[in-house]
């Protein structure tokens, strides 16, 4: 098996799942055993400084293997934690080969199968090795592909000293997934001039632009009186907030969005008559109509509260991270680095928005600008999760071009 599967398959049998509602950090301590296991490998291939932080940060250095001078320090970053959006315990990967367009079989016994009509991004792997999952969990391709990518490149490099490159600095982050992946990344200690996020897409995939994101809480008052004695007095918080949704616009929601459209996303809701609460996040890639957006909400909120009266619903309302262009457009050897690389192991560069946010968006305005590289995955964040086998591959070569072409610029 190619070193990089290998890897894959060994990593996303840890279950690293974050989680939304926690006050530690890293949010799961499960994630630390990821960490601990990457520490360990890392030093197994020679990179000694390789070290675990007490935030569970996992940091190292390949050391440039050329006398060259003025070359730049690039950084490669993946997250080790998966979505709390769906299970990544006991994760059973499955494996397509040589993939004949069908309907793939999930799993038998749930009768759970994925068919191109559905999720037709598998029409483009005909003939190729997928690896999926069993219906059950999520896969962990967001962001283990990007960790066993990663590790897989410097194994390469350090394998070929033939090929000369600068200083790269490795990098592993937690909590990427609940937006707090680098609340305590120390960039002026990791040392790099600028780095890529190994979290994006569909093979060929290199991106500068991501959404500008915020979460929204929602807490409705309601008032529980016995239904039979409830005219005039009951104020059914469900209810409240299934009104107070209907003032969102229907069309700017996930489902019914593409491309550089903006949506507003409920994602948890749960109460009773007496209260009630509702979790959105926001998303656009353009500044002014994401203002617009939260603007939208907070005045569906004003309406609700003089509908029923005032704090009947309260809303909070937190900015999460912002486009990362205006960080890295000022930069653009960056991206030209990272399409040169991609062209050269013969992949056609896709430079589309991420619709979400990476680590890399945050870094960005924290002075590292970091644009985002492909994995090769696909339908992150749930049980239709699945990657071709080549497009890893492909991701391993295009990581080692970047570096070769650092001291050619």
């Amino acid at each position: 098996m190619n070193p990089v599967i290998s890897r894959f398959i060994r990593y996303i049998k840890i279950d690293t799942q974050s989680a939304r509602k926690s006050d530690t950090f890293p949010s799961t301590q499960k994630q630390l055993k990821l960490a601990k296991l990457l520490e360990q490998e890392l030093k197994e291939l020679g990179l000694m400084d390789a070290a675990i932080d007490e935030f569970g940060y996992v940091t190292a250095t390949l050391p440039a293997n050329t006398d060259q001078k003025d070359m730049p320090i690039i950084g490669f970053l993946a997250h080790m934690d998966t979505s709390p959006d769906l299970s990544g315990e006991n994760v059973n990967p499955q494996f397509i080969e040589d993939y004949d367009g069908g309907t793939v079989v999930l799993n038998t016994e749930k009768n759970i199968t994925m068919s191109p009509d559905e999720f037709p991004a598998l029409k483009k792997y005909i003939g190729k090795t997928l690896i999926t999952t069993d219906g059950t969990t999520l896969l962990g391709a967001d962001n283990k592909a990007g960790i066993a990518e990663i590790m897989t490149a410097v194994e390469y490099l350090l394998a070929h000293p033939e090929i000369k490159h600068g200083t790269i600095k490795i990098g592993f982050t937690p909590d990427e997934e609940v937006g707090h992946g680098v609340d305590h990344f120390d960039v002026e200690k990791f040392g790099a001039d600028f780095a890529y996020t190994i979290d994006g897409g569909e093979v060929g995939e290199v991106q500068y632009e991501n959404f500008n994101a915020a979460g929204v809480e929602v807490t409705i008052h309601g008032r529980n009186v016995h239904p039979g004695k409830a005219k005039m007095k009951m104020r059914n918080a469900l209810l409240i907030g299934m009104e107070f949704n209907e003032l969102l616009p229907v069309f700017e929601r996930p489902e019914f969005t593409e491309n550089y459209e903006g949506f507003y996303h409920l994602y948890e809701i749960n109460g009773t008559v007496e209260e009630a609460a509702m979790a959105y996040i926001i998303r656009d890639h353009d500044r002014d109509k994401f203002e617009e957006k939260k603007r939208l909400i907070q005045k569906a909120a004003n309406f609700i509260n003089e509908k029923y009266g005032d704090r009947v619903i309260e809303l909070t309302l937190e900015d999460q991270y912002y486009n990362m262009r205006e960080m890295v457009e000022p930069h653009p050897e960056i991206m030209e680095i990272a399409v040169e690389a991609v062209k050269s192991v013969c992949v056609t560069p896709l430079i589309i928005p991420v619709r979400g946010g990476t680590d890399g968006s945050r870094l960005s305005y924290m002075g590292l600008p970091t644009p985002n590289i492909f994995t090769g995955g696909h339908y992150f964040h749930g049980k239709y999760e699945f990657i071709p086998t080549f497009a890893m591959e492909k991701t391993v070569e295009t990581l080692v071009a970047i570096a070769a072409l650092i001291p050619k610029r």
